[in-house]
């Protein structure tokens, strides 16, 4: 469902806009088999919270909520709810495992600060 474009970065994101890359794809994926579930999905969402007024979060969920938007993504399944959808339009999810960084970041365009430690934005 997704088209890949150039640096591996997804580009078909019609549902929600939020877009993974394959490495993150690939991580997701390395996740849920190591946890043997095949019925979990990566929500990615948004909370007020945090020193810069609103955190991300990301979590594994079984649950399908009312208003939710959903992309495949290679086999992983994104799902974003439709309050967090105008945050996190046009966002993309990386995973990066170098020397100096490992984790999931989140690259999101609508952000106009952030904190110091990138948990939090506005």
């Amino acid at each position: 469902m997704t088209d890949t474009t150039l640096a591996g970065t997804p580009a078909d994101t019609r549902a929600h806009g939020v877009s993974l890359t394959d490495a993150a794809a690939a991580k997701v994926k390395s996740l849920l088999e190591q946890e043997g579930r095949d019925d979990l999905r990566l929500r990615v969402a948004v909370q007020p919270g945090g020193c810069s007024g609103l955190i991300y979060q990301l979590y594994f969920d079984e649950r399908y909520l009312e208003g939710d938007e959903t992309v495949d993504f290679d086999g992983v399944e994104v799902i974003v709810d439709n309050m967090s959808v105008p945050y996190l339009d046009g966002a993309t999810i990386d995973f990066k495992d170098t020397i100096s960084e490992q984790g999931f970041t989140i690259d999101n365009p609508n952000a106009s600060g952030s904190c110091a430690c990138g948990d939090s934005f506005h």
